[in-house]
């Protein structure tokens, strides 16, 4: 099999397992993962051979970036506390606990936090995945997500530190606190420009294609320069998706928003595959070039076990202390409990935070990306050792939580009633209407005009009513009412691309007219029907 060929059942695979992780209820990363680990087994399948130089800056910048789309600063601010002692307590204290693990199964210091900082950080990939589908309360969706991506932000500092101590050779603790310091600085400074930057570029242009270039363009652009200026590249990538998720919507075009979305959740959903897919090819490629030492298989053991129980450990005594910081506050406000937010995480809900700590993504890369060499030109210490660990980590939590995560949820009865589904018709027609408002208001504009797209609104506000009521109906005898309305809307709509096609295949018009026409029709369809 060729290296292209690879690719192409690499891809096929992500593409076939995709739909079969749904029906089976399995996380997608944990079907991929093992996928990874089945693939270099058959004969004839070479290896893959990454250069370590490349895997940080391709892969962790799409990721983040659109990781930072699915949220709002709000998101995160209304959940700081915790996702700060989980993101950056938790991870700092889970590389130590692994990096003394590590020291005293014979790894240098250095060595050993370079391990720690690797497995520290969960990957919320897994977790959300599990958490949307069960319908798990917001405020836990949003704490493991924030958690996802500044625990990266965390890990990846000292994973670049010791790194740097490892190939020096050796380091201060003066220069490290200054290395911590210039990496949080530079990187939160070099987003913020970036992000200010392309507000200001994305205002100017209103060209769909154009828009989402300067949006993939942005997180590489930002994370190199930060990472030249010795900053953090994951720090100005999280700064400018953040900042651009806040204030940029406004100056991109409708076609460049909807152009955007799609791309990126694309690239979140490729980018995501392959390096899940990865892990069994590394694993093997690390097995066949020369054996780990006999301590590594221990090691990862012990390593899962130390992170499993330390999120346990760390977890409930870090809410009990938050809840009562929030009593005392409340307190000596004169404000009553309920209205503070006491009780904001449940045990429950605790414990299935806890059992949320799968590795994933930003371990994989970051095991991938260990250089070959240190500065004296010798081999980096125990390498093969640490990818190892380090993936096995990442396959075993998967494995383990991942499958068993789901479960879990359903066991301790913990979701939500939520009905997103009547939250997206009530915005809809709050924004519709509020729209109507402002178009009636216009006495400055002839009647036609004020007229005429007064009807267009009124008709969709009538439009998306009768829809809604018609969903909510039962009076048949199995109460698919909804299921009707949506079948009826699919078959119209399929009336609609057949017409434009049509028209377009027999030249009656132009391709750039059916292509104009058949954009507001798929427009409405993923409007009314996804």
């Amino acid at each position: 099999m060729s290296s292209i060929a690879l690719w192409g059942v690499i891809i096929a695979g992500i593409v076939v397992l995709t739909p079969l992780a749904d029906r089976i209820r399995v996380p997608l990363p944990v079907l991929l993962t093992l996928f990874g680990i089945l693939l270099p087994l058959i004969p004839g399948t070479p290896g893959l051979r990454l250069d370590p130089e490349l895997v940080l800056p391709v892969v962790l910048p799409p990721l983040l970036f659109a990781a930072t789309q699915r949220s709002t600063a709000r998101e995160f601010r209304s959940q700081a506390r915790p996702i700060l002692i989980t993101a950056v307590g938790l991870t700092i204290a889970s590389a130590g606990v692994v990096a003394v693990i590590a020291h005293a199964a014979g790894a240098p210091w250095a060595v050993a936090w370079v391990l720690g900082a690797i497995v520290a950080p969960p990957d919320p990939v897994a977790a959300t995945a599990v958490a949307r589908r069960l319908r798990l309360p917001g405020r836990v969706v949003t704490v493991l997500e924030g958690e996802g991506m500044f625990n990266d932000a965390t890990a990846l500092v000292l994973y670049h530190v010791a790194v740097a101590a490892v190939v020096a050779g050796s380091v201060t603790a003066a220069e490290v606190g200054l290395d911590l310091l210039l990496a949080v600085v530079v990187g939160i400074a070099v987003g913020a420009a970036g992000g200010w930057l392309g507000h200001l570029l994305l205002g100017r242009i209103r060209v769909p294609a154009a828009e989402t270039t300067v949006t993939i363009a942005l997180p590489f652009a930002a994370y190199l320069v930060a990472e030249e200026l010795l900053g953090s590249g994951v720090l100005a990538v999280l700064t400018l998706g953040l900042w651009l998720r806040s204030v940029s919507h406004t100056s991109v075009s409708s076609g460049g928003w909807l152009l955007g979305r799609s791309v990126w959740e694309y690239a979140d959903y490729l980018i995501t595959g392959v390096v899940f897919v990865l892990i069994g090819f590394e694993l093997t490629s690390v097995l066949d070039g020369n054996p780990v030492a006999d301590i590594a298989l221990p090691l990862s053991l012990a390593v899962v076990a130390a992170l499993i129980l330390l999120r346990f450990a760390w977890m409930f005594p870090a809410v009990w202390w938050l809840e009562r910081g929030m009593a005392d506050r409340a307190r000596r406000q004169g404000v009553p409990e309920h209205v503070a937010g006491i009780g904001a995480f449940t045990q429950r809900e605790t414990l299935v935070i806890s059992w949320a700590g799968m590795r994933g993504v930003v371990s994989v890369a970051s095991a991938l990306a260990l250089p070959h060499l240190v500065a004296s030109g010798e081999e980096f210490p125990q390498r093969d050792t640490v990818v190892f660990v380090g993936l096995v980590v990442v396959l075993a939590t998967l494995v383990l939580q991942g499958l068993t995560l789901a479960p879990v949820v359903r066991r301790l009865g913990v979701g939500t009633t939520a009905d997103e589904t009547a939250e997206v018709a009530e915005l809809r027609e709050r924004a519709t209407r509020a729209a109507l408002d402002a178009v009636l208001a216009r006495g400055d504009l002839p009647a036609p005009v004020r007229d005429a797209v007064a009807q267009q609104y009124e008709g969709y506000l009538a439009a998306q009513q009768a829809l809604s009521e018609a969903r909510q109906e039962g009076g048949d005898a199995e109460g698919r009412y909804g299921e009707l309305v949506d079948e009826l809307l699919r078959d119209a709509v399929e009336v609609e691309r057949d017409v434009c096609v049509q028209a377009r295949n027999a030249g009656e018009v132009s391709p750039h007219v059916a292509d104009e026409v058949l954009a507001d029709v798929e427009a409405r369809a993923v409007r009314d029907l996804d």
